[in-house]
């Protein structure tokens, strides 16, 4: 089960932005799927972006044109661009890796706060 460590959360202002990591414990490419949820107080966990080992992207409508996901290979890290913050972002985000035959794995999150 690969080991997931999000990073780059912190509280900013609507309209700010911040970059949230995701660095994998094995090469992201053996990974089939590589994702951001978020989850806020008393909502479930919503899938925000995700991306597949060929770069195949897909976005949440909510975040579509001001968040984009990426990756690079050689740190075996995922990256969440979030520019354009409103404070309904304020969740935890979660770093999920899904691999075929594989149970999925969860990063511990990283608090994102837009203040209005």
């Amino acid at each position: 089960q690969v080991q997931l460590v999000e990073s780059g959360g912190g509280l900013v202002q609507a309209g700010g932005s911040l970059r949230l990591s995701c660095a994998a414990s094995r090469s992201i490419f053996s990974i089939n799927v590589m994702g951001w949820y978020r989850q806020a107080p008393g909502t479930q966990r919503d899938l925000v972006a995700s991306i597949t080992n060929i770069g195949t992207t897909s976005y949440a409508d909510s975040v579509k044109g001001r968040f984009t996901i990426s990756r690079d290979g050689a740190k075996n890290t995922v990256y969440l661009q979030m520019n354009n913050l409103k404070p309904e972002d304020t969740a935890v985000y979660y770093c999920r890796a899904q691999k075929t035959r594989s149970p999925d794995s969860w990063g511990q999150g990283t608090q994102v706060t837009v203040s209005s």
